[in-house]
């Protein structure tokens, strides 16, 4: 199966942005993992909701590319605290998460319930 296409909210530079709802995490995501397409690695950041009981993993899949000459570094796990837990992962190194045709793969612990929301951050205006 394909993996879920994740929208994008980009910040407003000096001004606010109203807080998105965020994609479920549900029994697909989790075994399909998602994907953020023509990804601006180093500006995006990712917001991650863990309502799961117990402590579970989101992990950035390292690159594929020609332009990941750090994906040898390996994928990016990151604990997310139970029932509630939220933490920030990212900005990304391109050279590290860039899989072919400028995406970025994003997978799920077994188990794993929530939401997840792809954040850009707008350049320095």
């Amino acid at each position: 199966m394909p993996r879920t296409n994740l929208p994008r909210t980009t910040l407003t530079a000096n001004d606010h942005t109203t807080a998105p709802a965020g994609t479920v995490i549900d029994s697909t995501l989790v075994t399909n993992g998602c994907v953020i397409n023509a990804a601006d690695f180093e500006r995006t950041v990712l917001l991650v909701e863990n309502t799961a009981g117990d402590t579970k993993s989101v992990t950035v899949k390292a690159g594929n590319s020609t332009a990941s000459y750090t994906a040898t570094r390996g994928d990016l796990a990151a604990p997310v605290p139970g029932t509630g837990g939220q933490i920030f992962v990212g900005p990304f190194s391109s050279a590290r998460f860039q899989q072919h045709g400028g995406a970025l793969h994003v997978d799920f612990e077994t188990g794993f319930t929530g939401t997840v929301t792809a954040l850009q951050v707008p350049q320095h205006t």
